[in-house]
């Protein structure tokens, strides 16, 4: 029999599970997405249906003294939303999606994911940047940052974030935007998973739909990544915003078995001339008789750009991951990693590397949490099937980052290895960003309500 309240205390239109109840481990493994599910254990589950939902629970978790964790429905690779004891709110259940064309904004609910998201804005010509892995909701991502899909041209993902409603810690129902709760408003925009409130809905800033997505890429063996990553970082420089340049390197090509890397040039243009142009100069590369298999100006849509993440990252597998800035160079970078993916025991796991993943123009850095913290940024994820091959799949993953260290100059929020160490979270953010951020926890929720970043 479903609950839908607390013994003895306020009843919700979603869903309550408590331990002891015949569903609860169930319903706790289905809050991480990852096949590796920590052992933690929350006392009660709040599977919200509503806004008024996530006041009652929010209601409830106070005068019990209980502790609240967040989760929207992300990948989340260390499953942060588990912790033991407490309460875990889940806000995947809250998708509404309200479109406004003549204003070119979107009120979406924490839980909406990019699959859903992309083609109700498509339907008025609109996008936004959404995450790369279309399974993916818009709550952790964008309270992360959102590091998405045209990129050059739009930034992070939060700097489309006009505004936000959300349940502060002491029960207050709040809209937040640059003029009304600034703070709280900044923080919201990168804090990600120690972020010290519960966001209902997101109004976004859309952007004009590209119709003619074009892609042209280059697969080489990993030996030839430093080489492939000096010319790469040239053809760069000519390349319009509207360009998205990326690098997987792959423990292991589906066709030939060996490590592979492959650069990848999406065109989020607005016609099959334009996407050509904007290609010219990764269309003839200097080292295509070196090449296993290329494509040149192909044309594509976000759905096929969405089947491919899910190849990469397919579901119903076992992760880690960890993530790192870096000042350096990728000619430096890239060698350094294809010797490490070469290694992985694993031939599924893999290192995505964008090129200029967030734009540096100043207009879309302002007011907000997240830092980016170098020029170059690279994540690792060890990814495999099987149970007993944990500890070498993490282990492997561990020593990759320990090798990169040296080079790092921070991490990545939404997808750091928060139980690395306990410094992770601190060195996602600039100094004085992580300053204000322990300012704001104090003063917003000063009983410590919401949990803030899980640490080893």
């Amino acid at each position: 029999m479903e609950r839908h309240g607390f013994d003895g205390g306020i009843a919700v239109e979603g869903r309550v599970v408590e331990q002891g109840d015949a569903d609860y481990e169930h319903i706790r493994t289905t809050m991480v997405w990852n096949g590796v599910k920590p052992t933690r254990q929350p006392d009660v589950i709040v599977r919200a249906a509503s806004e008024r939902d996530v006041l009652a629970a929010v209601h409830l978790a106070r005068s019990r003294g209980l502790r609240v964790a967040l989760r929207s429905g992300g990948h989340n690779w260390c499953g942060s939303p588990l912790r033991d004891g407490g309460l875990l709110l889940d806000l995947s259940g809250l998708r509404e999606c309200v479109v406004d064309p003549q204003t070119r904004t979107a009120t979406v609910g924490p839980g909406v994911i990019g699959r859903e998201l992309v083609p109700k804005l498509a339907r008025y010509g609109l996008a936004f940047s959404s995450g790369h892995c279309g399974s993916v909701a818009v709550g952790g991502y964008l309270l992360s940052g959102g590091l998405g899909w045209d990129p050059g041209r739009w930034g992070p993902a939060c700097a489309g974030v006009r505004g936000i409603e959300a349940v502060t810690a002491d029960g207050t129902q709040v809209h937040c935007d640059l003029v009304e709760h600034p703070d709280l408003f900044w923080a919201a925009r990168g804090a990600g998973p120690g972020f010290f409130a519960a966001v209902t809905a997101f109004r976004l800033a859309l952007h004009p739909l590209s119709t003619a997505i074009t892609t042209t890429a280059y697969v080489f063996p990993v030996t030839e990544a430093g080489t492939v990553a000096r010319w790469a970082m040239d053809a760069a420089v000519e390349l319009p915003p509207g360009v998205e340049l990326s690098f997987v390197l792959a423990a292991a090509d589906p066709g030939t078995g060996q490590p592979v890397v492959t650069l990848t040039a999406t065109a989020f243009a607005d016609s099959t001339t334009e996407a050509a142009d904007w290609l010219g100069p990764v269309r003839v590369c200097p080292l295509a008789d070196r090449a296993l298999s290329h494509q040149t100006d192909e044309p594509t849509s976000m759905d096929a750009l969405y089947a491919g993440s899910t190849t990469l990252w397919p579901e119903n597998h076992r992760y880690a991951a960890d993530t790192m800035w870096s000042s350096e160079d990728l000619t430096t970078l890239l060698p350094r990693l294809g010797t490490a993916v070469a290694t992985a025991p694993s031939a599924k796991s893999l290192v995505l590397v964008p090129v200029a993943p967030a734009s540096r123009n100043p207009a879309l850095w302002q007011d907000m949490a997240f830092s980016a913290l170098g020029e170059s940024y690279a994540v690792p994820y060890a990814i495999w099937t099987d149970p007993d091959d944990d500890e070498a799949n993490v282990r492997w993953l561990r020593e990759t980052t320990e090798t990169m260290a040296p080079l790092a100059t921070g991490h990545y929020i939404a997808e750091a290895d928060l139980t690395a160490a306990p410094t992770r979270a601190e060195r996602s953010f600039t100094p004085s960003a992580w300053q204000r951020l322990c300012h704001l926890r104090t003063e917003f929720d000063p009983q410590g309500l919401f949990h803030s970043y899980l640490t080893p």
